[in-house]
C-alpha cells in the first residue's frame, strides 16, 4: 500500500529527534498482567480436588527427600496445589507475572539484570526505533484534529508502560503541535510494578523530580508540559468523566493478561457428569446420549525426577532451562470457568459445534474487561452516560487477525529464547496471542457509542503513517549535522535496519505478526482512521 501522509499533517513532519539523538535501543515490554480492582492472589479452583494424584504425590514427597524447585515461587505454587489441587492456567500466569514476592515484574529477576534489552529477555518496537512512538503520537494528533480540536479535556492514558519509552516519544512528538499539547489535562500511567513506576518517572519527569503518593495513586510533573502524571495500579482508579476525551494506548499489554485454556471432550451416554463443587444448583446428571463438553486445562506439578526428554519438551522450546516444574492436566469434571467462559460468545460455541472433540481454545476474561473499560470511556455506558462520544484507543499487539480464536499459544521467553512456560516460574516471561476479535466484541457490547477498526498488520499501519518518510528525515538531518562520515553512515544503517525490522512481513516478522486495532466514537463507519485506510478530516 502506498504510504500516505495525512493532509493536515503534511509540512509539519519535522525532526522530532530524541534529546540525545536517535540510536536503536533494545528492550522494553509493555505488557503487564494487571487485575481490574482486585488484589493479586492465587485463585485456587476448588472444583479440581478430583485430581487427587497430585496432592498425594506431593505429600508423599514430604516424607522423603524434599523436592528441589527451580525458584522460590515454584515451591510456593506447589505447596498451594498440594493443599487445594491443580489451579487454572490464569491463576498460574497471574502469580508468575505479578506475585507480591517472586513475580516476573515484581522482583524475581536477578540483581543487576532486568527484563528488557539485549541483556534481558525481549525487545519491543518502541525500543527498536524512536519512529514507532513518534508515529503513534502523530496518530493521536490526527484523531484530535478530526474530532474537533478541543481546547481542553484531553487525557493520555497508557496501560502497561514498561520503561516509559513509548509515552516519552509520544509526548515529545505532541509538543510539535502546541494546540493539542495545550489541550491535555492529565497523563495517566497504569502500572502495577513499583520498580517500573520509578523507571517511568525518571524518564518522563527527571530523576530529581519528586513522586508523591495519594489515595488516587502516585504523582509527579511531566518534564515536557509541566502537566501532572498520575500512576495508578488499575485503570479503574482513573475517574470516568463524560466531558473528557481519553486517548488510550495499549502496546504489548493484552498479550500478558492471564488466559484460561479449555479442551472439548465427548462424555459417553449414561456417564455421571459431576458439577463444580461450589455449584449446588446443578447436581450430577446422566445423559441418555453422548455429549460434547468443555474441560479446563489446569496446572499441576510434573512428576519428581522429570527431564526434558520424559516431558517431551517440543523442539521449538530451548532446553537450556531446568526441566519444567509444572504441566497442564485436563480436569476430570467441569469447573466454574468451563461451565461459563466457553458459552460466553457465539464464536466459542461455534468451535464446539463445528470442530467437536479435541478442540482447544484460550479465553482471556481480563482482555474483555479492559476493552469494555476503554469503550465506556470513549462511547459512554449505562453506568457512565456520555452525551457525545469522543476519544480513541489504539491497541498494538500480536495474535491472529482473521477472527480466529487463539489456541495453544502460551509461550515462555527467557534471554531471547522460547522456553517452556512452566520452567523457572517468576524468571520466565509469559504471554499468549491476543484475540482481537474478542476485544472488538467486548468493546461494542460494552458501549453503543463506539466502533472498531482493524486489525491491520503493523507493517501496513506504520507504512501508511509514514515510517519510510520519517526514517529518511532522520538520516538527512544526521548527514547535515556535525560529525565524522563513518559515524553518519553507521547511524543511517541503524535507522534503515530498525525501520525494516518494524515492517518486516517475512515469517515471524514484526510487520506481519503484530497487529493494530482502533476503538473510535461510533459514526456508522463513515470515517476510517488514519493508518486504517482513512485520512484526517478537518
Amino acid at each position: 500500500m502506498r504510504p500516505v501522509v495525512p493532509r493536515a499533517l503534511r509540512g509539519v513532519q519535522r525532526s522530532f529527534a530524541r534529546p540525545n539523538g536517535f540510536m536503536p535501543r533494545a528492550g522494553q515490554h509493555i505488557a503487564q498482567s494487571l487485575n481490574l480492582g482486585l488484589r493479586l492472589r492465587l485463585t485456587l479452583d476448588l472444583g479440581c480436588r478430583s485430581l487427587s494424584g497430585t496432592t498425594a504425590r506431593l505429600r508423599e514427597e514430604e516424607t522423603s527427600d524434599e523436592r528441589q524447585w527451580s525458584t522460590p515461587l515454584a515451591k510456593q505454587l506447589a505447596e498451594a496445589i498440594s493443599a487445594t489441587g491443580p489451579v487454572p492456567l490464569a491463576s498460574f500466569m497471574r502469580m508468575c507475572l505479578t506475585a507480591d514476592v517472586g513475580g516476573y515484574y515484581t522482583g524475581a529477576i536477578e540483581e543487576g539484570r532486568d527484563q528488557f534489552g539485549l541483556k534481558g529477555d525481549f525487545v519491543t518496537s518502541p525500543e527498536i526505533s524512536q519512529v514507532f512512538g513518534e508515529l503513534v503520537g502523530v496518530w493521536f494528533v490526527a484523531e484530535w484534529l478530526t474530532q474537533g480540536r478541543p481546547r481542553r479535556g484531553v487525557e493520555l492514558i497508557e496501560v502497561g508502560p514498561g520503561r516509559g519509552t513509548l509515552m516519552d516519544d509520544m509526548l515529545r512528538t505532541i509538543q510539535n503541535f502546541p494546540a493539542m499539547a495545550n489541550s491535555i489535562d492529565a497523563i495517566y500511567m497504569v502500572e502495577a510494578s513499583p520498580k517500573l513506576r520509578i523507571a517511568q518517572k525518571n524518564l518522563l519527569c527527571g530523576e530529581d523530580a519528586p513522586m508523591t503518593e495519594s489515595k488516587s495513586g502516585y504523582h509527579s510533573i511531566c518534564k515536557y508540559t509541566s502537566l501532572p502524571i498520575v500512576w495508578t495500579e488499575t485503570i479503574k482508579s482513573i475517574p470516568v468523566e463524560s466531558e473528557k476525551m481519553p486517548f488510550i494506548i495499549a502496546h504489548e499489554f493484552f498479550d500478558a493478561l492471564p488466559i484460561h485454556a479449555f479442551q472439548c471432550i465427548t462424555v459417553p451416554a449414561n456417564q455421571d457428569t459431576p458439577q463444580h463443587s461450589s455449584d449446588k444448583s446443578s447436581p450430577s446428571t446422566k445423559t441418555s446420549s453422548s455429549t460434547l463438553q468443555w474441560r479446563e486445562l489446569l496446572v499441576s506439578p510434573t512428576p519428581p525426577g522429570s527431564t526434558h526428554a520424559t516431558l517431551n519438551t517440543p523442539p521449538s522450546q530451548s532446553r537450556s532451562t531446568p526441566p519444567p516444574d509444572f504441566q497442564l492436566t485436563l480436569a476430570q469434571a467441569p469447573t466454574r470457568h468451563s461451565l461459563y467462559l466457553p458459552e460466553s460468545s457465539p464464536r466459542y460455541r461455534a468451535i464446539r459445534q463445528h470442530t467437536g472433540a479435541g478442540a482447544v481454545l484460550e479465553i482471556c476474561p481480563d482482555a474483555a474487561l479492559y476493552a469494555s473499560d476503554f469503550a465506556a470511556r470513549i462511547g459512554g455506558s449505562p453506568k457512565h452516560p456520555k452525551p457525545k462520544p469522543s476519544g480513541a484507543a489504539l491497541i498494538l499487539d500480536y495474535g491472529p487477525g482473521d477472527g480466529t480464536v487463539p489456541t495453544n499459544s502460551l509461550r515462555g521467553i527467557r534471554r531471547h529464547e522460547r522456553v517452556s512456560p512452566f520452567a523457572e516460574p517468576g524468571l520466565t516471561d509469559l504471554s499468549a496471542d491476543v484475540d482481537f476479535a474478542g476485544i472488538a466484541e467486548a468493546a461494542t457490547r460494552a458501549s453503543e457509542g463506539v466502533e472498531v477498526h482493524g486489525p491491520v498488520d503493523q507493517g501496513t499501519f506504520l507504512e501508511i503513517m509514514g515510517i519510510q518518510e520519517r526514517a529518511e528525515m532522520l538520516i538527512n538531518a544526521a548527514m547535515k549535522a556535525d560529525g565524522g562520515a563513518a559515524d553518519k553512515e553507521k547511524f543511517a544503517e541503524a535507522v534503515k535496519k530498525a525501520r525494516k525490522r518494524l515492517v518486516d512481513r517475512g515469517p515471524g516478522g514484526m510487520g506481519k505478526v503484530y497487529k493494530a486495532l482502533a476503538i473510535l466514537p461510533e459514526n456508522d463507519g463513515r470515517r476510517k482512521p488514519v493508518g486504517f485506510g482513512g485520512d484526517v478530516e478537518v
